[in-house]
Order: C-alpha cells, then sequence, then structure tokens
C-alpha cells in the first residue's frame, strides 16, 4: 500500500515574549544582572553606598519598610542616596536585545525620579508666582507636577511628603479669589493635583477649606467639565473626613447649590469613583451634627431615594454599600421613611439584596426594613409588611438567624419576625425561590 506524500508544514517561531520571572524555564540570566532581594532581572539598577546594586523598586520598598542596613552587606547606611547603575543597565539592555530570538523584551530606558530638591525649587517658583499673580507661571509649574505624578507612584509619595499639597492649596486659595474665568483652567489643574495630595496638614486645609476654595469647589462641581466635577467631588470629600471636616461643614452649607451639585453627580454619574465620593459627601452633610433635617428634607426633595434604589439595583458592591449607608442615614428622619415606604421598589430590592451583596451591605438593609416596618407599625399601617412577605422576606430573616450575625442584628432579625408573624397566615403567595441556598447546616 502506498500512502500519498504530504510536504511537512514548517513550524512558525511564536513571537509571544515570555515574562522575565519564566525566563529561568528558557535560559539562564547572569547573576549580576539580577536584583539581590527579589531575585529577577533589574530593569532600573541602582547602586548605594555600600556598592551593591539592587532594583530600583526593591530598595525603595525595604527603606520604605523602616530597614536602615544594606540587604546584603547588612551595613548600616550613611545615606539612603541611589545612584544610577548606568553600565549596568546597558549591559542588561544589550543582553535583552541579544535574546530578544528567545522570547526576552528589552527593558526601557527609566526615568529619574523626581529628587526632594527639585520640589522643594518647584514649591519656591509657584510662591513667587503665586505672590505675582502671575497664573501663566504657576500652570506651567502645575503641569509639571502633574507628568510627575504620572511617572510613578513613588514620584507622587515624594511630592506629597515634601510639602507640595500646602503650596498648591494657597496658590488655589489665592487665584481663586481672583476672576473665575481668567483663572478657571488653573484652578481645575490644580485640584486635579490635589486629588491625590490628601491628607493635607493644617495650614493645607485651611488654605483649600476656606470659604473662597470651597465656593470655587462648588462652582466647578456645577459648572466644570467632567473631569473638573470628579476632581472636585474627591476633594470636597477627602475635605469633609478632614480633622478640620467641622468648620469645613459649616462654610459649606452656606454655599447655595451644595445639594443639588451632589446629587447631580448620582443622577448623571461620570464614574464609579466619583459615584462613591458624592455619596460619601452626601452622608458625611446629613449625618452632621452642623446639618438640620432641612438638608436632608432638600436631598429627599431631589429625588435621592429613587436614585439610592437604582444604585443598589445593579451597581457594584463598593458603590451598593455607599449608597445604602446613605439611604439609611436617611431613614432617620420621619421625611425619609416616608419618602422609601412611598416607592415602590423599596421593598421587592431590600429583600432581594439581602444575603447577595456582602455582610456589610445586609445589615444596612436589615436597618433599613427594620425602620421602615417599625413605622409603618407605628402609624397603623400594614401594606408594607405585607409585601415583604410577598417578596420572600420571612425566608430570608430565617436564614439569617441560620448563617449567623451580630447581636444588634440578632435582635433587628428577631423583631421584624415577630412583626411579620402577624401577616404571615394573611398572605396566600409566598416566594419559594430561595430554596435556602444560604444555610450552612440544617434545620
Amino acid at each position: 500500500m502506498i500512502l500519498p506524500w504530504r510536504k511537512p508544514r514548517a513550524i512558525k517561531k511564536s513571537k509571544k515574549q515570555i515574562p522575565f520571572d519564566e525566563l529561568d524555564m528558557e535560559l539562564t540570566i547572569p547573576t549580576h544582572f539580577r536584583c539581590p532581594i527579589s531575585l529577577d532581572l533589574m530593569k532600573d539598577p541602582v547602586t548605594l553606598s555600600t556598592g551593591i546594586t539592587y532594583d530600583r523598586e526593591s530598595i525603595e520598598r525595604w527603606i520604605e519598610s523602616g530597614n536602615e542596613t544594606c540587604p546584603v552587606t547588612k551595613q548600616v547606611l550613611p545615606s539612603f542616596d541611589q545612584i544610577p547603575n548606568h553600565i549596568l543597565r546597558r549591559m542588561i539592555q544589550d543582553w535583552c536585545v541579544e535574546n530578544r530570538s528567545r522570547g526576552v523584551e528589552r527593558i526601557p530606558t527609566p526615568r529619574i525620579p523626581v529628587s526632594p530638591y527639585e520640589i522643594s525649587d518647584v514649591c519656591s517658583k509657584i510662591v513667587g508666582a503665586t505672590r505675582r499673580g502671575d497664573g501663566k507661571k504657576c500652570g506651567e509649574l502645575v503641569m509639571k507636577i502633574k507628568n510627575w505624578g504620572k511617572e510613578s507612584e513613588r514620584n507622587k509619595r515624594c511630592v506629597v511628603e515634601n510639602g507640595m499639597g500646602c503650596v498648591l492649596s494657597a496658590c488655589f486659595e489665592s487665584f481663586a479669589s481672583n476672576s473665575l474665568e481668567k483663572h478657571g483652567n488653573l484652578l481645575g489643574e490644580i485640584l486635579s493635583v490635589l486629588s491625590w495630595m490628601f491628607p493635607l496638614g493644617e495650614e493645607g486645609l485651611s488654605k483649600l477649606g476656606s470659604a473662597i476654595s470651597l465656593d470655587f469647589i462648588v462652582w466647578l462641581l456645577k459648572n466644570g467639565d467632567l473631569s473638573a466635577r470628579q476632581n472636585s467631588v474627591l476633594v470636597l470629600k477627602e475635605l469633609l473626613y478632614s480633622n478640620y471636616s467641622h468648620l469645613i461643614m459649616k462654610k459649606l452649607l452656606e454655599i447655595e447649590g451644595i445639594d443639588e451639585a451632589l446629587v447631580y453627580l448620582i443622577k448623571d454619574p461620570i464614574s464609579p469613583t466619583a459615584t462613591k465620593a458624592s455619596l460619601m459627601a452626601i452622608y458625611s452633610i446629613i449625618s452632621s451634627s452642623v446639618s438640620n433635617d432641612k438638608i436632608s428634607s432638600r436631598f429627599l426633595e431631589l429625588g435621592l431615594v429613587g436614585l439610592i434604589l437604582e444604585i443598589v439595583f445593579d451597581a457594584e458592591k463598593s458603590v451598593c454599600e455607599k449608597a445604602l449607608t446613605v439611604l439609611d442615614a436617611l431613614c432617620n428622619t420621619e421625611q425619609g421613611k416616608e419618602e422609601a415606604s412611598k416607592n415602590a421598589l423599596i421593598m421587592p430590592i431590600i429583600v432581594k439584596k439581602i444575603l447577595r451583596v456582602s455582610d456589610s451591605a445586609t445589615e444596612l438593609l436589615l436597618s433599613i426594613f427594620w425602620k421602615l416596618c417599625k413605622n409603618e407599625r407605628k402609624n397603623g399601617e400594614e401594606a408594607l409588611m405585607i409585601e415583604a412577605i410577598q417578596v420572600g422576606a420571612f425566608q430570608k430573616l430565617l436564614v439569617i438567624l441560620q448563617v449567623g450575625c451580630g447581636e444588634n442584628t440578632k435582635e433587628k432579625v428577631k423583631e421584624l419576625l415577630k412583626l411579620l408573624n402577624v401577616y404571615k397566615n394573611r398572605v396566600d403567595c409566598v416566594d419559594s425561590s430561595m430554596d435556602f441556598k444560604y444555610l450552612k447546616r440544617p434545620f
């Protein structure tokens, strides 16, 4: 029997790049190219005063952990200066090029990280330009800081540690007191940088938390572009959770339109980050000792309950938890409970989300559930509790007792079961879709 001859297929060489940590399976990395700490191929070799070379990222992590000695020699470091080893870096790059056919990528030439001296110099220039009212020069310097931050997290830490936040806060207050049309872009850029510079020092908080600065932050919240609005709410959230939140809150509540601006960020979301920041700011406002029921009433009139229920229905876990925290705080007021009870989605969403998001979310949902049922019982009504039974609340409450919960939550669950048990026999249809799948042990 003669079989037909076929030309064998040519084997194509794989162009897939091999990660550095898998190179040992293919070829041996020269020992002097490896970092003594991570044992990986060095991408940015730097030499310490002891003469030993490490990868910059690894040795910085070592020093930031509180170590004051050289990892190899164990000698106490007289200084933490790191000198780039350009010769070794070029040798590593040449070795990568030589082994490109074996899947090794050439390491890029690293950027030199910013130094405290450079940051101090820029701080001095910003202070001088602010005194002269030179917005153009300040704008150039702010862009330089912004670019430093984009290069690496190490640069961000260095900028923050060397007092840039305080300088920019003073600059922001100074230009915010002038024409908004003339310096609006500059102030927006400053906020974009300040959004990653928290926590600020006492002086920085006093400048950024002044009435002039807050007034412009709220103006940006209402009139800025998407980026400016997001940066504004991030900065505002940090201010409201700072050590000076009490003083800042008093000034903020005097600014007209802050409630509308924050609710609009939820109604027309920019990003999950901005939504979370807005929810946290709203919670800080309505739960503050400085605010009153009129503030909560204003948020309710703007439709906040309905917006929160929309978030809870399909948002990610962290956003959902923040939204439930706000709803729980709103239900501390009579008007808040009334508005929540009137919403047709309140009970189906509460029951559906119990045990489905997180332990924290379940506790908040039970707290809201308990407040609404207690309020309905007090008013001699029963529609909400009957609806709760119809959508399967009774079964879920039993499951919660089975899987375990905190003492405070357990007491609420027991009280809810007592309230619902009165109406249980009057309900014809009870949701049986639970299947008790959350049980850890059988009854």
